[in-house]
C-alpha cells in the first residue's frame, strides 16, 4: 500500500465525504429537510463516519485506527436505517434512496477491507516509527 500523508487522501474518507454531500442536497431538495428530527440525526451520523476516519488517522496507531473505522462502519449502518425511514415516510424518493443505499455499501465494504489490511498489517502505525526509519 502506498505511503498516506493525511487522511485526505484516503478513498473511504473521499467516499464519506460524498455521502455527507447527498445527505445535505436531499436535506436542502426534499421533503426530509423539513423532518427536522430525522434531517439532524442523518446529519449527523454521515458527519461521524467521515469524522471518525479523521479521528482514527490522526491517532497515529493502526490499533486505535482500526477501532474508529469500526466506528465509521457502524455510524454508516446507523445513516442506512435512517435512509430507510426516509423512503417509508415518503420523504425522499426511490432514485435517491437507491444512490445513497449504493454509496453506503460501498463504503461499508471498503470500510471492511481497510479494517481486515490493518488486523493482518505488521505495521504499528507511524507513532511507532523509530526516528530516521521508513
Amino acid at each position: 500500500m502506498a505511503k498516506i500523508n493525511n487522511y485526505e487522501e484516503l478513498e473511504v474518507w473521499q467516499l464519506a465525504r460524498n455521502i455527507c454531500k447527498s445527505v445535505e442536497k436531499l436535506l436542502r431538495e426534499t421533503p426530509l429537510g423539513k423532518n427536522y428530527a430525522l434531517a439532524n440525526q442523518m446529519e449527523r451520523s454521515s458527519g461521524s463516519i467521515m469524522d471518525n476516519i479523521a479521528e482514527g488517522f490522526g491517532r497515529g496507531g493502526n490499533a486505535e485506527f482500526h477501532n474508529f473505522l469500526s466506528y465509521s462502519k457502524g455510524s454508516t449502518s446507523e445513516l442506512k436505517s435512517q435512509i430507510y425511514r426516509s423512503i417509508d415516510k415518503r420523504l425522499i424518493d426511490e432514485s435517491n434512496f437507491n444512490k445513497l443505499i449504493n454509496q453506503c455499501n460501498i463504503l461499508e465494504n471498503k470500510l471492511g477491507a481497510f479494517m481486515f489490511y490493518l488486523r493482518k498489517s505488521d505495521l504499528k502505525g507511524i507513532k511507532f516509527k523509530k526516528p530516521g526509519h521508513n
